[in-house]
């Protein structure tokens, strides 16, 4: 997806570190910013959206490729 403002594979990530890395990364990021996260696994697939959007922050779009989750998220203003 070219239309984000960064990415990020934490495809060979496990929890806990998946969760920080992203959090690391949205905070680093403008408000109204996206991030492309790349994941994999069922832990990191089901926590990573989930942090996300406890903290303000919006899915806007999920792929499935494969055993690999792609989710754009918005940084919340």
């Amino acid at each position: 997806m070219s239309d984000v403002d960064a990415e990020l594979d934490i495809t060979r990530e496990v929890c806990p570190m998946t969760f920080v890395r992203t959090r690391l990364m949205l905070d680093r990021l403008a408000p109204g910013a996206t991030l492309l996260v790349r994941l994999r696994g069922a832990e990191p697939i089901r926590n990573v959206p989930k942090m996300a959007e406890s903290l303000g922050h919006k899915i806007v779009d999920r792929t499935e490729l494969g055993d690999v989750v792609s989710l754009v998220i918005k940084r919340a203003s």
